[in-house]
């Protein structure tokens, strides 16, 4: 009985922690979505430079766009003209943030963390882009359009919005908490449960061999987050558990970067999209940056007690209780749908909510 109420007691500290964030991070979503033209994207890509990998870069860091449904915008942009490159660093930069999980990320780790967050992200996507574009396959790939389709589970709903024209502001809403809340509520439910988990019933021993020995952490992470699907901002929750538990933040940070980036659909698209070469990589570059950038992190808050670093008050005031239990009732509620209607396809292939 213990166990679970420290359970239900570290849930409810880390939603409250994050959902005031994520709330307000999802209706900056929703405006940028409908007064930004995702067609603007695909018009600046198209040369083969550092300058068009810059700009892939940056159009993707405020994106609030999942690693599965970046995967058809990426497949446009490619078809459209973009390089390798900047195709792929769009596909790096855009999942590992969006406006929604840097604001959950200064809500829970504070703004050093989330502007080391977001540079070091630019920094690996650029990289990559750049050795894509100079060592990657140069023969051009035509992607199947079954390959837009993203697996049962995954979040791709935003991929086949519906283009009924709506009032701007109301569209805005109907975006943040429809189609995007919609599309990271089971992902983050996931992990909100698992780093709430996390923190309760990792030994303190655990705890201790990889605070001793940093590396094994550092490998056990990489393990995990290459093949796993998690959204940035449900990435936050488990990353929070890790650092509660005792593990480094460098290895946490390693979780925040290489989980989002990374699944086992966007390696196979990456593949038949880009080459085997340019798979290797995408792959070699976000594990050696991420790896990098998380032993820089590490040197940086040395001698610091970690558990610090995540800021969470027991005592959540209203806008934080209010937030949580809209936050909730909102994905719940997406959750149960997807448990009882299944999915159907668009006119143009792709999977859409019935």
């Amino acid at each position: 009985m213990e166990l679970i109420n420290n359970f239900l007691m570290a849930l409810f500290t880390l939603s409250n922690a994050m959902a005031p964030y994520i709330l307000f991070g999802l209706l900056f979503a929703g405006i940028l979505h409908v007064f930004v033209p995702q067609s603007i994207i695909k018009n600046h890509l198209g040369q083969d430079s550092i300058w068009s990998v810059i700009k892939a870069t940056l159009f993707g860091i405020p994106l609030p766009v999942c690693s599965c449904g970046v995967i058809p915008l990426a497949a446009g942009m490619k078809k459209s003209g973009a390089s390798s490159g900047s195709t792929l660093a769009f596909l790096i930069s855009t999942p590992i943030t969006g406006v929604d999980s840097i604001l959950a990320t200064y809500g829970i780790f504070g703004w050093i963390f989330t502007l080391y967050r977001v540079v070091t992200s630019m920094i690996i996507s650029i990289i990559a882009g750049v050795l894509a574009n100079v060592y990657g396959d140069k023969k051009e790939k035509e992607l199947e359009e079954d390959i837009s389709s993203c697996e049962s589970g995954s979040c791709c709903s935003s991929t086949c919005e519906s283009e009924v024209k709506k009032p701007k502001i109301k569209a805005a809403f109907s975006y943040a908490f429809g189609t995007l809340l919609e599309d990271i509520a089971s992902p983050l439910l996931f992990g909100l449960l698992l780093g709430a988990l996390i923190t309760v019933s990792i030994p303190e021993n655990l705890s201790d061999i990889l605070l001793s020995y940093s590396w094994l952490s550092y490998i056990i992470v990489i393990m995990i987050a290459v093949p796993m699907y998690v959204c940035a901002t449900a990435s936050l929750p488990i990353a929070a558990g890790l650092i509660l538990a005792g593990v480094s933040p460098g290895a946490a940070f390693v979780f925040l970067s290489a989980g989002p980036a990374t699944n086992t659909v966007t390696i196979g698209v990456v593949k038949k999209m880009l080459g085997s070469r340019t798979l290797i990589i995408y792959l070699g570059t976000i594990i050696v940056g991420s790896t990098l950038f998380g032993l820089g992190l590490d040197w940086i808050f040395e001698g610091v007690d970690v558990k610090k670093l995540v800021h969470m008050d027991e005592e959540a005031g209203i806008l934080a209780w209010l937030s949580s239990t809209v936050l909730w009732i909102f994905v719940l509620y997406y959750v149960i749908k997807a448990s009882f209607f299944t999915k159907k396809e668009c006119s143009d292939g792709s999977c859409c909510s019935s």
